[in-house]
């Protein structure tokens, strides 16, 4: 069910060119526009290629649009500069990617603890969150295991519980089990069923995988530089 809070998430008309090797213009994404509300759980997918990849990037703030704007929670990315929209991506956003990129000398309770002890937050409490987190994602057994002692499931769902440290309102994934066989990712598709509700934060996925996009309130598909919706969960 699409809840009934407001919008944390706003692109408007969100356009992205590229200047190919001979000079002319490619236009990746064409006018998107895209609204997410706390605790929803929208999922991308489209062919490779087509500008998925993109688009999570803009609306992460790790790039900038060639037209239209993106707010998230009233604010608008274009009046920012590099230093305020490295603000935002560290108090405001968690990013899962198809790689976990753990430390590999720390235990999966440093790793998610990690970004709040950089924040300041005192030791104790970091590694108490830290647990909880690790808790909630089926990981409370593996706490202090390095990650070359986790499955690869198990070393995603640590960099989800990682993601989460800093009580994101927006999290966004791109392609968080493509990387993992069935099991692990049925596993880490389940953790994903459920952030959006548990945790109060927006969610978008691109995935190019059916089992995962059935899991969001709505599914909306990339092709030609738009988003069209696929279909909505009640």
């Amino acid at each position: 069910m699409i809840p009934a809070s407001g919008a944390v998430l706003e692109a408007h008309h969100l356009r992205k060119d590229y200047r190919g090797g001979d000079g002319s213009t490619i236009e990746v994404l064409k006018g998107v526009d895209l609204t997410v509300s706390t605790g929803e759980f929208v999922a991308v997918t489209g062919e490779s290629g087509s500008g998925k990849s993109t688009l999570l990037h803009l609306l992460g703030a790790l790039d900038r649009p060639s037209g239209g704007r993106v707010v998230l929670e009233g604010t608008g990315y274009e009046g920012l500069d590099d230093d305020a929209l490295a603000a935002v991506r560290n108090r405001k956003i968690g990013f899962v990617f198809q790689f976990h990129h753990l430390l590999r000398d720390f235990s999966a309770l440093e790793n998610v603890a990690m970004p709040l002890l950089i924040a300041g937050q005192e030791p104790t409490s970091a590694r108490e969150h830290a647990r909880t987190l690790l808790d909630a994602v089926g990981l409370s057994a593996r706490v202090e295991h390095l990650p070359a002692q986790l499955s690869g499931g198990e070393q995603q769902r640590a960099a989800v519980a990682r993601a989460l440290a800093g009580n994101p309102v927006l999290l966004l994934a791109d392609e968080p089990s493509g990387n993992l066989d069935e099991r692990n990712a049925g596993q880490l598709h389940e953790v994903f069923a459920r952030l959006a509700r548990d945790f109060r934060t927006a969610l978008v996925v691109v995935t190019h995988n059916r089992a995962l996009a059935g899991l969001a309130d709505r599914v909306l598909q990339l092709a030609d530089g738009t988003l069209a919706l696929v279909t909505v969960t009640s």
